[in-house]
């Protein structure tokens, strides 16, 4: 299956909050203000964000205009273009080189994280990469079992500890673990807290410095967790986040579970941090690369 079609496939249920009502905008008619505005309700209601949705809008009629194009038909590649440019943003893939390559991921209850971290590691042994996983979340016992289960799926080796352990104690002792290991990539679970928590955020950034200090320049990848479901509060948790520590990227999770899939569009915009995958199933290979213009292409077609 082709990367759109995946896309099209996670899309299915925006189908009818953001994908139909496109369709039918472009349908047909003039290009005038009513279907402008039209455009930019569509948009907001697909969760792509205000101030996103009225910035593209903006654009689409100014370059429909440049180009004196008259028909809401011939406007559709043209937007096209637009949304691909919004979230393509100019920045190298990570480079996966290195002994231990540490990734930590990070996010609110309940966003995926665990199953992210798994299908992570199982991505990467795919690619012939010798991966430990590390089970961070020491709050949940039932977050380590899971990450066994997991980890015994992917084929990939497990550190953890006995639940209510120090985290960061554990961090530590699973970088040593993967040098001694000669590991190409490290794939850190972490537990989930809420973004306004400022002791449990700051418990996060000492996970963050005890990695650094004893591998400076780690971790070289680290990811937001979010569940596309909860909409635009997304950007405020990862604003929170990007505060306690350096967000390199984002893994969007459970957009099969919401009608809004524009939700892709305005945390790009808005964050200007890179989404870099997509969870596109509960399978342990339903982790798909962002890629945008293929994103956009299956939007709307």
């Amino acid at each position: 299956m082709s990367l759109i079609d995946q896309f099209k496939q996670v899309l299915a249920r925006s189908k009818s909050g953001l994908i139909d009502p496109l369709t039918m905008l472009f349908s047909g008619g003039e290009l005038n203000e009513a279907f402008y505005e039209e455009l930019e309700e569509v948009l907001i209601s697909g969760d792509v964000g205000v101030q996103t949705s009225i910035k593209v809008v903006e654009e689409l009629k100014e370059e429909a205009g440049s180009l004196k194009l008259k028909e809401r038909k011939d406007a559709r590649e043209l937007l096209q273009q637009l949304l691909t440019a919004t979230v393509s943003l100019d920045e190298e893939k990570p480079d996966v080189t290195g002994q231990p390559h540490v990734i930590l991921l990070v996010g609110v209850n309940g966003s995926g994280k665990t199953t992210s971290a798994a299908k992570l590691a199982n991505l990467y042994r795919k690619q012939h990469k010798k991966v430990l996983l590390v089970a961070g979340d020491t709050f949940r016992a039932a977050a380590v079992e899971q990450l066994e289960i997991w980890s015994e799926r992917a084929g990939v080796d497990l550190i953890k500890q006995q639940s209510g352990s120090d985290p960061s104690a554990l961090f530590f002792d699973a970088i040593n673990s993967a040098r001694a290991r000669k590991t190409d990539v490290v794939v850190g679970d972490t537990a989930g807290r809420l973004h306004n928590k400022f002791n449990l955020m700051e418990e996060l950034n000492k996970i963050y410095r005890v990695i650094n200090r004893n591998m400076p320049g780690a971790p070289h990848q680290v990811l937001l967790v979010i569940d596309a479901t909860t909409g635009q509060n997304a950007v405020a948790q990862a604003t929170s986040f990007n505060e306690a520590l350096p967000l390199t990227g984002i893994i969007l999770t459970k957009l099969d579970g919401t009608a809004r899939g524009g939700i892709v569009i305005g945390i790009q915009d808005t964050l200007k941090i890179p989404i870099r995958f997509i969870g596109t199933g509960e399978k342990i290979d339903d982790l798909a690369p962002f890629i945008a213009a293929d994103f956009i292409s299956a939007l709307l077609q």
